[in-house]
């Protein structure tokens, strides 16, 4: 079923869970992730940004098949604009069909951070969208982003940004980045400021940069009231760990094995992550009686 974030979050925020978000850049990898969802009982959010959609997922040929697949799902499953940076782009997602949609405003100045998310959260209100904003910044891992204190969220400005803005839910900076870490660095995670946040905002939190952030540090932060995961750097790298034994166990594969290959990989990796952050087994159906939810 295709819906919004709000309630697949205020649940996961009531008891206490987080929902994989999922960068999907071709049919196979949104295949792989909600079919992972649905065998695992999971909401899952199935997103994609700007970037991503110039270079590969053309929005005009990837969205009406990802609506498609969503809607057949016996699990809840949210198409979210990831990292929206401007105006036009929030407006030309909601008239496609995102069901969510990200106003990352975060590297402006507050007041204009607040001015541009309270406009999208009007816009996409009125048509029954959620909305995500991002307070503090998450940067880029290969530049050495999130490893400073003068990036993350503030407590008290993140009170004001929610009231003003009324957003749906909030991304903390709390120590992730975005991509790939150096080889064998794992962020250090303020966990004593996400509590804070989770006190004083009592609201569905998400967690950007979940990649090479370390199993314990996302086990830790979900249990600290982290709700929404976003995931692409790993997904990415599951896929091709798997092409490339494919390929150095069998050199004459063709195209379309290497494809199955790398679906496979990926649904493997999202139902892992799904059952390490709680969220299978939160949608049972019951046939027996009309397919009412248990």
């Amino acid at each position: 079923m295709l819906v919004n974030m709000k309630e697949m979050l205020l649940n996961a925020d009531r008891d206490g869970y987080a929902v994989m978000a999922v960068n999907s850049v071709n049919m196979e990898m949104a295949r792989a992730v909600i079919e992972a969802a649905n065998e695992e009982h999971s909401p899952i959010i199935v997103q994609m940004g700007r970037s991503q959609m110039a270079k590969l997922a053309h929005a005009e040929d990837i969205l009406p098949m990802i609506i498609a697949m969503a809607k057949r799902a016996d699990v809840p499953v949210c198409l979210n604009l990831d990292h929206g940076p401007d105006f036009k782009t929030e407006v030309d997602a909601i008239h496609r069909g995102f069901t969510n949609v990200m106003i990352d405003a975060s590297s402006l100045p507050y007041e204009e951070n607040v001015r541009r998310t309270r406009i999208v959260a009007d816009l996409a209100h009125a048509s029954g969208i959620t909305v995500e904003a991002e307070l503090g910044h998450v940067g880029q891992a290969a530049d050495g982003d999130g490893r400073s204190a003068d990036m993350y969220t503030n407590v008290a400005q993140a009170v004001d940004f929610v009231q003003k803005t009324g957003v749906d839910a909030l991304a903390v900076a709390i120590g992730t980045a975005h991509g790939k870490y150096p080889a064998g660095f794992v962020p250090k995670l303020d966990f004593q400021r996400l509590a804070e946040l989770k006190a004083a905002l009592k609201m569905p939190l998400v967690l950007h940069g979940g990649s090479g952030s370390g199993d314990e540090n996302i086990r830790k932060a979900v249990a600290g009231g982290i709700n929404k995961i976003n995931v692409c750097t790993d997904a990415f790298h599951a896929a091709e760990l798997a092409m490339k034994a494919k390929w150095e166990h069998e050199p004459e594969t063709d195209y379309l094995n290497i494809m199955v290959t790398a679906e496979s990989a990926i649904k493997l990796f999202v139902r892992d992550y799904i059952r390490m952050i709680g969220s299978n087994n939160r949608y049972i159906f019951d046939f027996a009686s009309n397919g009412s939810k248990e």
